[in-house]
C-alpha cells in the first residue's frame, strides 16, 4: 500500500527518518564527539534553565520538539521530491538534510531564549552526520512509500512542450 497524501508522506518519511538520526546523535555523545544531543539543545529553548533540559522531561520535550521538526522536514522534503523528481536520491536526501538541520541549528542557537547550544566544531560536524543520514532516510522512505502520482507533476508553463520524458514517464 502506498501512500498518496503528501501531508501523511511527510510525517511519517520524517519520523521514520528521525530513528536513524537520534541513534547517531546517540552514539557521537558516547564517543564525546559530540557535547549535547538534540534532545538536550531542543529542550533548552524551552525550558528555564540548562540543568532542566538534561531532565527526563526535559529529554522527552525536547524528543517531541525533535519529531515535530523531523516532520515539518519530511514534509519539505515531500514537496521537493513531487517537483524535482525520485533521480539522484541519495545526493538530494545528504543535501537536503543537511541544510535542513544547518538552518534549524542556527535558528535555534540565535534565539536568545535557548539556554543549551553545541559550541565545538565537533558537536557540529555530528550534527551534519546526522542531519545527512536523517536526510538520506527520509528520501527513501518518500521515494518507497509515495504513491508515484506523487510525483507526476505538470510542467511549470504550458506553452513548451517537453523534449524529453521524465524519469517518472520513462518507468510507465
Amino acid at each position: 500500500m502506498k501512500i498518496k497524501d503528501r501531508m501523511l508522506l511527510g510525517i511519517v518519511a520524517g519520523l521514520i527518518g528521525n530513528i536513524p538520526k537520534t541513534i547517531v546523535d546517540e552514539l557521537t555523545l558516547k564517543r564525546k564527539s559530540s557535547q549535547v544531543s538534540f534532545r538536550e539543545t531542543a529542550a533548552g529553548l524551552l525550558v528555564n534553565k540548562r540543568s532542566e533540559a538534561s531532565k527526563l522531561q526535559g529529554r522527552i520535550l525536547g524528543e517531541l520538539f525533535d519529531m515535530g521538526m523531523s516532520s515539518l522536514g519530511g514534509i519539505g522534503l515531500v514537496y521537493l521530491l513531487s517537483k524535482t523528481g525520485r533521480d539522484h536520491i541519495i545526493t538530494k536526501g545528504i543535501f537536503s538534510g543537511i541544510a535542513l538541520g544547518t538552518l534549524i541549528t542556527v535558528i535555534l542557537n540565535n534565539l536568545p531564549s535557548n539556554k543549551v547550544e553545541p559550541k565545538t566544531a565537533s558537536s557540529n560536524l555530528s550534527y551534519m552526520l546526522s542531519q545527512g543520514i536523517f536526510g538520506l532516510t527520509v528520501v527513501g522512505c518518500i521515494s518507497k512509500l509515495g504513491h508515484s502520482s506523487l510525483f507526476d507533476t505538470k510542467p511549470f508553463n504550458n506553452y513548451l512542450k517537453p523534449t524529453e520524458k521524465t524519469s517518472e514517464q520513462e518507468k510507465g
